[in-house]
């Protein structure tokens, strides 16, 4: 079975796959520690509760976008599996058929998106990622990144508001159905995420126009079901679509 893990700056994602499907996925604070061994701690008690079996595992592969957390990791599954884990990086994006400009400023996360989107579809698309960075990164139907745009996610808004705002309470990101707040929680609920919805209709919108109306439009991330108005703006919402990409790298590297 594959460990696919995804490093990022809030969780670090892990999912197993058996080669059919996606049967298990983890998520795990990245702050959780600075020590390989607590993460292993956390990663057998998941196996254990889910009657995974560590031997089972024979191929890993790690997207981190966390510096001080990559050797961390790779430490771990070293330590754990008895396996030298796949690191997605500049060494290895020669492989992967595609053009992908900047490649020491991109993140890997954003190129296992890309690469999923790529050679899944082979079509331009735009892949929306709803994480702690709202992100929207382009690729074409020749397999170029033409780039990538950046906004605060929707719990680093949140996150802002409260630490620069006095006598605000904490709120739950809840789709409210009306724009206009009745009490505190929902005006709040109301700007943010009625707010982000005109923010992505619009960025795909222009970036559509840009790159030409043929165009999917891709939605992951942890929050990414969370603005149902949106929903008809996309072709495909798939909370494992960066995992997917780590499955589809893994693949290629293992075969040159």
């Amino acid at each position: 079975m594959l460990l696919a893990i995804d490093i990022g700056n809030t969780d670090i994602v892990f999912g197993i796959h058996d080669y059919s499907s996606w049967i298990h996925q983890f998520r795990i604070s990245s702050s959780l520690s600075h020590r390989s061994s607590d993460y292993e701690a956390q990663l057998r008690i998941r196996f254990l509760e889910n009657s995974l079996k560590i031997s089972d595992i024979n191929k890993a592969i790690i997207s981190c976008v966390v510096p001080d957390q990559r050797a961390i990791l790779k430490e771990m599954v070293q330590q754990m599996f008895g396996l030298d884990p796949l690191m997605v990086g500049v060494e290895m994006y020669d492989k992967l058929k595609m053009q992908i400009p900047s490649p020491y400023e991109i993140g890997t996360d954003l190129v296992c998106n890309a690469v999923y989107a790529y050679y899944t579809h082979k079509r331009n698309c735009i892949i929306v990622d709803f994480g702690t960075a709202l992100t929207y990164t382009v690729v074409s139907k020749k397999g170029e990144i033409i780039g990538v745009s950046i906004a605060p996610g929707l719990k680093t808004a949140v996150k802002s508001l409260f630490s620069n705002t006095a006598q605000l309470p904490e709120v739950p990101l809840e789709m409210p159905s009306s724009a206009i707040g009745k009490n505190t929680v929902h005006a709040i609920q109301a700007g943010i995420l009625w707010g982000y919805v005109g923010m992505v209709r619009e960025m795909i919108a222009q970036i559509k126009k840009e790159v030409g109306q043929d165009c999917m439009v891709l939605a992951t991330g942890g929050l990414s079901s969370i603005l149902t108005p949106l929903q008809d703006e996309f072709n495909e919402v798939d909370k494992a679509l960066t995992l997917n990409g780590l499955k589809i790298i893994s693949e290629i590297v293992s075969r040159q």
